[in-house]
């Protein structure tokens, strides 16, 4: 006898696949997905090193800060920078590579985050902290393409209805 379906299952997240064959299309896409931002979203951007991540960080805040020319570092080191929009939403990028523990995260501003945008790289260090409810956007290298990247976003919940501004 199997279970009775539940009453409000959780939809399938919905997918899109995208080449993006320079930097100006990884540029596009930053200035799309910032566009689409919205307080307390968590933007999860996932690849290994190289794959573009911080690429299109830089590109989305540009774009949402309305300054081409922003500064904007990885945050390597620093591991997590802040940036004010317009309008006094609060973006907080965050590269959790040098993370050890999961637990590192609630010291950098997490909870503080949560309230504006977090925008993460190497989420996977984030462990349970990550929420089912973030956009995840998965850069790789495109074989034989050197300048080339092949991404799937995968847009649970409501980001589902936002996903089809993200098309080129």
């Amino acid at each position: 006898m199997s279970a009775p379906p539940s009453a409000n299952p959780t939809p399938p997240p919905h997918t899109l696949s995208l080449v993006l064959l320079d930097e100006a299309a990884t540029v596009a896409l930053g200035a799309r997905l910032a566009a689409l931002w919205r307080r307390g979203d968590v933007v999860l951007l996932e690849g290994p090193l190289g794959a573009g991540k911080s690429a299109l960080a830089r590109a989305a805040l540009r774009a949402a800060t309305g300054d081409a020319a922003l500064e904007v570092p990885s945050p390597t080191y620093t591991l997590v920078q802040a940036y004010m929009l317009p309008g006094g939403l609060v973006v907080w990028h965050f590269d959790l590579y040098r993370l050890g523990d999961p637990s590192e995260v609630r010291e950098l501003g997490w909870a503080e985050a949560r309230e504006g945008i977090a925008l993460v790289e190497w989420p996977e260090r984030l462990g349970p902290l990550a929420p089912p409810e973030a956009l995840r956007i998965t850069l790789e290298h495109v074989p034989g393409a050197p300048e080339a990247r092949r991404v799937r976003i995968t847009a649970p919940g409501a980001w589902a209805g936002r996903l089809g501004a993200l098309k080129p």
